[in-house]
């Protein structure tokens, strides 16, 4: 087997990849504990909580596809 520099890449974005579903596993677990109202930000809303909830799907299913994309098709 030759060595391809791209497969060091490869292993590092799948590693990633993998770390990244753990971490959406447990944030999906623990959503209302991370993300739910907070006692001591009287004015925050459902919205605010919303928006909040959101901004982080879509950082992270953006991070997720983009390792996946880096883990896959490099080769």
């Amino acid at each position: 087997m030759q060595n391809d520099p791209n497969h060091i890449i490869q292993v590092i974005f799948g590693l990633l990849f993998i770390g990244l579903l753990g971490i959406g596993g447990y944030v999906l677990a623990n959503f209302n504990r991370l993300f739910g109202p907070n006692p001591e930000i009287p004015s925050e809303n459902d919205s605010a909580r919303i928006y909040t909830k959101v901004q982080f799907v879509v950082v992270w299913l953006h991070a997720l596809g983009l390792t996946g994309a880096f883990a896959l098709l490099l080769h």
